[in-house]
């Protein structure tokens, strides 16, 4: 079996094109052609179908292709496992991540890692709390940076930092003029919160509850961009911790008071996801994670 021949055909069957594979590869079409012919003929039939487009799998092409991509993958992680018993960090690490801690904690993340450990690859996917414990749950991201509300961690969770929770408004509003404001003030205050199932909306409504106060959620919305330009413009509010809300609060769209009487207070925890072994990729980049939170180099801090 020859890793090279096998993956140009994932690559054109992904592409349906030679010519894009060729650009791709810095060659020429030519060139790929003749590399999927002598594949086709050691196969002992054709692999693609040439179409005025480009091409298409055949039903043989469609046939093995998932046995091909099955191998390609256990070969690529055979060489990971080899090099990481020489103590080598490689491989993909995948992370879930709230919009709020994308940055700046995931992109110092990637700077620290593509200097110090340029094999591992990382791939980040941004959603929402339930979702991203979805992806948890079901082993589509080996780790995750969200939201905590729990005073100790579980789960193998890592406590990164703690944060406060503020009330959102736009520039000028009154209800935000001091640095904090009472709990009571949300009652029957118009809201935007994020989309249910949502164990931060549990929280806040347990806590509502057992002081008597109403949570008027007046729209639904799990785009934080979404969120802080309807707020701007004044009439609704939301809660969020500092770090969602600062762009918009530095170019002077947003003013915010902490929430006092309770404090409410979150953790940006690491997750790990309890599918599958954690390889010296993912340890590492646990490890690079809490040393940039512990040094402050992305920022973050106990607010």
């Amino acid at each position: 079996m020859d890793y090279a021949a096998w993956k140009l055909f994932i690559d054109a069957a992904e592409h349906g094109s030679l010519s894009k594979v060729a650009l791709a590869y810095g060659t020429s079409q030519p060139y790929i052609s003749r590399q999927i012919s002598e594949l086709e003929q050691e196969c002992g039939g054709r692999l693609f179908e040439r179409t005025g487009r480009g091409v298409i799998l055949t039903q043989l092409g469609q046939r093995i292709e998932p046995k091909v991509r099955a191998w390609l993958a256990g070969t690529e992680q055979l060489t990971n496992d080899v090099r990481t018993s020489a103590g080598t960090p490689i491989g993909k690490v995948r992370i879930g991540s709230l919009p709020s801690t994308a940055h700046p904690l995931v992109s110092t993340l990637y700077k620290r890692l593509k200097q110090r450990y340029p094999l591992i690859q990382l791939t980040v996917r941004e959603g929402q709390g339930a979702q991203i414990e979805t992806w948890l749950e079901d082993g589509s991201v080996d780790l995750a940076l969200l939201f905590r509300t729990s005073e100790t961690p579980r789960n193998g969770d890592t406590y990164l930092v703690e944060t406060s929770t503020y009330l959102v408004s736009a520039a000028g509003d009154p209800l935000t003029s001091r640095r904090t404001v009472r709990f009571s003030a949300l009652h029957n205050l118009p809201l935007v919160l994020f989309c249910r199932p949502s164990s931060w909306r549990n929280y806040l409504e347990q806590i509502s509850t057992e002081r008597n106060i109403s949570l008027n959620v007046a729209l639904e919305a799990d785009s934080l961009s979404l969120q802080t330009s309807i707020v701007a413009e004044g009439g609704i509010y939301t809660l969020l911790g500092p770090y969602a809300i600062a762009a918009a609060s530095r170019d002077g769209r947003l003013r915010s008071s902490k929430l006092v009487d309770p404090v409410i207070t979150r953790h940006i925890a690491l997750a790990m996801s309890r599918q599958g072994n954690t390889t010296l990729a993912c340890r590492t980049v646990m490890e690079v994670a809490k040393e940039i939170v512990k040094s402050g180099a992305a920022g973050l801090r106990r607010i």
